[in-house]
């Protein structure tokens, strides 16, 4: 056998290259690879969110085409960067899962303005962030980084389970009607993902939803009226809604980017692991936590919400070592071009809650695992066990009881008092930084007895 091995017309040899030449039209089958497996995961967000700010069809439909079109555009920025932002690594972005509780929650008290105004001026925190990186990674070690993924799981959990039961404010909501379309995509996702080999495992969740989408259709559960009048082509609207610069609101949202940087730390690690074998270089990481901020900021031009790094394609490059910039470059322009297209942002904006919610939800609780995994790699140290315990413990606990902050500051409660996550990184900060060496937490040796008295 050659050792070149093909695979489309394309040698593994380029496709496992960052930089080799590569036809743009034979990239195209592994770069919609990368764009299926993250399609859902980046406008799933938004869906719940849309439905907590109450927005219409219109607005909804904005919103997910501004979605398709950011997370295209920062694919692109990270695969080639500019100056000292962008990654240069094989990374995809799309809509983060970190800012949706939180999100949902300034929505209910400030409106959606007050969303769009904190992701705005956080970019510009997270940029600022990532080019100062070599100055603070030093003081968020695994420990921290785990105990803010476990938390991210922990705030989306109540968020799945209120979209498996019709969203938020639904007239039906809990019906048995919804609870059966939940059922249905969950049951179909988990089918998928245990009959499917390789890298259509990746597909599970866009299974799902097609299944419950179909069923949805049959039961008379999707309202098609937003199809009526659509433009063939249309272009992604610029500031669709204005934006409200609340202090509460951009405190807690650039708590969120702090946090969102930590997680790009690991996950740039991660992608080079598992894609290049080495370690990521300060100038990778830090320009990928600046590119995430830079196109967070743009987002919120356009209406949307912050992005970040997609672990799901990770994934993908550690079973298919496929790390090629070219190839994955046209990932980015086919959504993109997809954001020219009203029509598949209707399709998602038609799907109801429900179907989503079975498909989100077991998504949700991996994130947990995945904390728990990383909780694990930290090291089951007492100094760790410690600072998660107390972390995690205060960070949910404390904001299920949203009243045991009565008597704290207007400022301080829209931060805190609903945002686990939040309060789990500062507690775990705080923690990290007072508490002694592992030393300290060992028991004492018995003194040596005296022989005989």
């Amino acid at each position: 056998m050659a050792e070149k091995k093909k695979k489309s017309g394309i040698s593994m040899e380029a496709l496992t290259s960052l930089d080799a030449p590569v036809s743009f039209w034979k990239g195209i089958p592994f770069g919609l690879q990368h764009v299926m497996a993250m399609f859902v995961a980046n406008l799933a967000p938004i869906f719940i969110v849309a439905s907590a700010a109450k927005m219409d069809s219109a607005q909804s439909a904005a919103v997910i085409q501004a979605g398709l079109l950011v997370a295209g555009l920062g694919t692109c920025l990270q695969l080639y960067g500019a100056w000292r932002i962008g990654s240069r690594l094989p990374m995809v972005t799309g809509i983060s899962f970190t800012y949706v509780a939180a999100a949902c929650a300034i929505c209910s008290s400030k409106g959606y303005g007050a969303v769009v105004g904190a992701v705005m001026v956080g970019g510009l925190l997270e940029l600022v962030l990532g080019l100062t990186a070599k100055y603070w990674r030093r003081f968020v070690p695994p420990i921290v980084s785990a105990i803010v993924v476990t938390s991210i799981g922990f705030s989306l959990l109540t968020v799945g389970a209120t979209s498996f039961g019709g969203g938020s404010g639904a007239k039906d909501f809990g019906s048995w009607q919804n609870l059966t379309l939940g059922l249905v995509s969950l049951v179909a996702c988990l089918a998928f993902q245990l009959l499917m080999k390789g890298t259509a495992k990746q597909l599970s969740v866009l299974f799902g939803l097609v299944v419950g989408y179909v069923v949805a259709i049959c039961m008379g559960k999707v309202d098609f009226s937003g199809f009526q009048h659509l433009a063939i082509l249309s272009l992604p609207q610029f500031m669709p809604f204005k934006p409200v610069f609340d202090p509460g609101s951009i405190i807690s949202l650039a708590l969120l980017y702090v946090v969102s940087s930590v997680e790009v730390l690991g996950d740039t690690a991660a992608l080079t692991k598992v894609g290049l074998n080495r370690l990521p270089t300060e100038r990778e990481t830090a320009g990928a936590i600046a590119g995430d901020g830079l196109i967070s900021s743009v987002s919120g031009l356009f209406g949307c919400l912050p992005l970040t790094s997609f672990a799901q394609n990770i994934g993908l490059v550690a079973m298919t070592k496929v790390v090629n910039r070219k190839v994955i470059l046209s990932g980015g322009l086919i959504l993109i071009i997809a954001s020219f297209v009203p029509a598949i942002a209707e399709v998602f904006n038609s799907l109801p809650q429900a179907v989503l919610g079975g498909c989100t939800i077991m998504m949700f609780g991996n994130i947990i695992l995945s904390g728990f995994q990383m909780i694990s790699e930290a090291g089951y140290t007492q100094r760790n066990i410690t600072i998660a315990a107390l972390s995690l413990t205060i960070g949910i606990g404390f904001t299920q009881v949203s009243d045991i902050f009565v008597n704290f500051p207007d400022l301080f409660k829209s931060i805190f008092a609903s945002n686990c996550i939040a309060v789990a990184f500062v507690v775990a900060v705080i923690l990290n930084s007072v508490l002694p060496g592992e030393e300290h937490f060992l028991s004492a040796p018995a003194e040596k007895q005296n022989d005989e008295v």
